[in-house]
């Protein structure tokens, strides 16, 4: 590849990421429990090496990690279907502050369009009689959903088990892909993707953990009902780059009008979420997790709506340490190197219009602190 002229070269890339995103699109009920399983291997391996430490055989080294993480997901969702029991209990009482808030809105609607209570009834039963025209199309819709979820919750413990148990295969294959003399850069590469995507995934364990207690606790003070329920949900959420922060708002929003009469408290939801993740963005979450992730907001978000797009809410989910993956593979090659700077988020202080040294590969230029007569840069 190396003898073909540079546009030969830059189409071949971009046919190449084209046929990836359509591997990903049509292979993505396979590809995602792959990749899932891919990262929570990752995740176990300090569980796994623990156990192998104190001379446990590997098959029962790798079921016993296994069994700690679905024992941590079992606590979590019995903790989540005990707030949903009683959000469900006190339904009687909800639908006695939606109505109230219903009529509050329709009084204002009313007053500020001049359009009368009835008329909005009117257009609300049509827009219901519409959705229960297509109920059985969102119920089919759904049952596949429900289907896909049960079986990608069991291909995951299974694919966990036969990566972590053919690892030294699968990195054997790895290494013969290559050749000989490139061997170093891809133990470089394979262990700088294991430090930085398993620091981040415990990195963001332990951000739904302290986000979870730390809002649950301060609503619960305020006098909020369903405050863990509102703080679980959130912490989840707010694991998608910012989609996840607005949706989790929102949710907070709707539950807690749902059960409560006052528009203050809604106010006080809000700020309360405000804060907190004021908080988890700028001083606790770059402390965790820092920059083991360098990847530009830009990018970032569109891997956010792409992998929402491709595989739906776990593909929001994977997206940023997939990213992260190929960023880590494209700096430690020479071909690709340009794409690795793509995705960083190293930006030049300078513009390459205007300085040509900054359109050199391998130039990290930024603007100089001092006054030296110069161009006002510096090279690192």
């Amino acid at each position: 590849m190396n003898n073909l002229p540079l546009t030969v070269k830059r189409s071949i890339e971009l046919l190449g990421i084209c046929l990836l995103l359509a591997i990903f699109s049509f292979a993505s009920n396979i590809i995602m429990p792959l990749l899932m399983a891919f990262f929570v291997s990752l995740v176990l391996l300090p569980v796994y090496r623990f156990f192998r430490k104190i001379k446990m055989p590997e098959v029962i080294a790798i079921v016993l990690s296994i069994l700690t993480a679905s024992l941590v997901i079992l606590g979590i969702g019995t903790l989540l279907s005990f707030q949903i029991g009683n959000l469900v209990r006190e339904f009687p009482q909800i639908e006695k502050n939606i109505n109230q808030h219903w009529q509050t809105l329709s009084t204002w609607v009313e007053q500020k369009f001049h359009v009368s209570a009835s008329k909005q009834l009117a257009v609300l039963n049509t827009q219901s009689t519409k959705l229960l025209s297509n109920a059985g199309s969102y119920l089919s819709g759904a049952a596949v959903t429900v289907s896909g979820v049960f079986i990608f919750v069991g291909l995951v413990p299974i694919y966990v088990f036969l990566l972590m148990f053919y690892k030294n295969l699968l990195l054997r294959f790895v290494f013969l892909w290559f050749k000989q003399e490139d061997h170093p850069q891809v133990e470089s590469a394979l262990r700088g993707t294991q430090v930085i995507i398993k620091g981040y995934l415990f990195g963001l364990l332990i951000q739904v953990t302290y986000m979870t207690i730390l809002l649950g606790t301060i609503l619960m003070l305020l006098g909020i009902k369903h405050a863990w329920l509102i703080a679980i949900i959130f912490a989840v959420l707010n694991l998608i780059p910012y989609v996840g922060a607005l949706i989790g708002n929102i949710i907070g929003v709707l539950l807690t009008l749902s059960s409560s009469n006052e528009l203050s408290k809604v106010l006080l939801v809000l700020g309360v979420i405000a804060v907190v993740q004021f908080l988890d963005n700028n001083i606790l979450m770059p402390r965790i997790v820092g920059s083991k992730v360098k990847i530009n907001a830009l990018v970032s978000i569109i891997a956010v709506i792409v992998g929402g797009t491709i595989a739906g809410i776990s593909g929001m989910f994977l997206s940023l340490p997939l990213v992260a993956i190929f960023k880590i593979m494209f700096d430690h090659s020479t071909e690709f190197k340009h794409w690795g700077f793509l995705l960083g988020d190293e930006r030049p202080g300078l513009s390459p219009m205007t300085h040509q040294v900054v359109r050199l590969r391998n130039k990290h230029i930024r603007k100089s602190d001092d006054d030296n007569g110069n161009d006002g840069t510096k090279q690192e």
